[in-house]
């Protein structure tokens, strides 16, 4: 039979749970919504991190047919999606630069017409393939369907054509720092012969004296022994 003090010692105790405060679900879906956006912020760092470098377009994830106004405006929006001082990332540094770099690409006219000139190159490329014209729009019902998809060939292809032209790029470049070095040797070859020109010139001058003292002693030592030579014969 049980005591008084007995049924009182043997209340459930308090367990570390029990302790922990309950978050409101508006607190909760905030919380999550910032990991959720946390999360997103890194595999877009990631994504651009891993995008092909010599097409600003992928970089920035746009069409090449987007206007100057739509590609400032998803730069915008990507730069501040994937700021340093919003993403954890230790690469967002890296990224961020990536996209900069992009954005002033496509802002330059020049650089954006070498760009689309290697992608409609592609296009083209790709519609010979399939014996349409270069005018058949995306939509054209042959270009649906197709393994892989239009659009994933027609980037495979125009990296195709870009790595081509970086590479002759760098051939160029390659071939004019050649020649700059062959020529600034030619330079420098003609400098050093007008410079021994000069101290061979200089030289010349300084051993004048010599060169006229050395001469008379060779005169003077001539007559004498014409002189002697006469006097014997007399």
């Amino acid at each position: 039979m049980s005591t008084t003090g007995e049924s009182s010692s043997s209340a459930t105790p308090a367990t570390p749970k029990d302790n922990i405060p309950s978050i409101p679900d508006a607190e909760l879906e905030k919380l999550l919504n910032r990991e959720a956006s946390a999360f997103q912020r890194e595999l877009e760092v990631e994504r651009i991190l891993g995008a092909f470098k010599l097409n600003p377009y992928d970089i920035l994830d746009i069409s090449n047919t987007a206007k100057p106004e739509d590609i400032k405006k998803k730069y915008r929006q990507l730069s501040l999606f994937i700021h340093p001082d919003k993403t954890p990332h230790p690469r967002a540094p890296e990224a961020f630069d990536i996209l900069k770099k992009a954005e002033s690409e496509l802002s330059d006219a020049t650089k954006r017409e070498e760009y689309d000139a290697a992608i409609t190159q592609a296009r083209t490329l790709l519609l010979k393939g399939l014996s349409l014209p270069p005018t058949t729009p995306d939509d054209h019902p042959k270009l649906k369907g197709l393994n892989p998809p239009f659009k994933q060939q027609l980037r495979e292809k125009s990296k195709e054509l870009l790595i081509e032209e970086e590479v002759r790029r760098r051939k160029a470049v390659k071939m004019n720092l050649a020649n700059e070095g062959f020529e600034a040797r030619k330079k420098d070859e003609e400098v050093a012969a007008k410079k021994r020109k000069a101290e061979d010139d200089k030289s010349w001058e300084d051993n004048r004296e010599q060169r006229v003292d050395s001469w008379r002693s060779f005169a003077n030592t001539s007559k004498k022994k014409k002189k002697q030579k006469v006097n014997i014969l007399g």
